[in-house]
């Protein structure tokens, strides 16, 4: 499991965010989160891919469901990495069923 750095992201002006991602660990990363953090996720494969983000909290005893998101063939998306998903050592806990072709960064809007 790897632990992304964050890549500051100026407010003002724009950005490539590709170039920054890094191939996605078959056995799953780790995330710093907080406002402004976000989890790019680049699919450079033939197939979709899954990626989760653990959600480790509750609400009235009921367990949060886990982020689930697609990511099509060929495409990206941009997941917020809010309080919500942080875990016990103040990291989300990134899984992906499959990591061929996957590339992952973790980006802060710089303030």
């Amino acid at each position: 499991m790897a632990a992304l750095p964050i890549v500051l992201v100026p407010v003002a002006g724009g950005v490539s965010l590709e170039g920054s991602d890094i191939a996605a660990s078959s056995g799953g990363d780790t995330a710093p989160v907080g406002a402004g953090r976000f989890l790019y996720v680049r699919n450079g494969g033939a197939s979709s891919r899954t990626v989760t983000i653990a959600t480790p909290g509750t609400v009235s005893g009921l367990p949060i469901a886990d982020v689930t998101v697609a990511v099509p063939a060929g495409e990206s998306k941009i997941l917020p990495l809010t309080s919500l998903v942080r875990g016990a050592n103040g990291r989300a806990a990134l899984s992906y069923d499959a990591v061929t072709d996957l590339t992952v960064a973790c980006f802060e809007l710089e303030r």
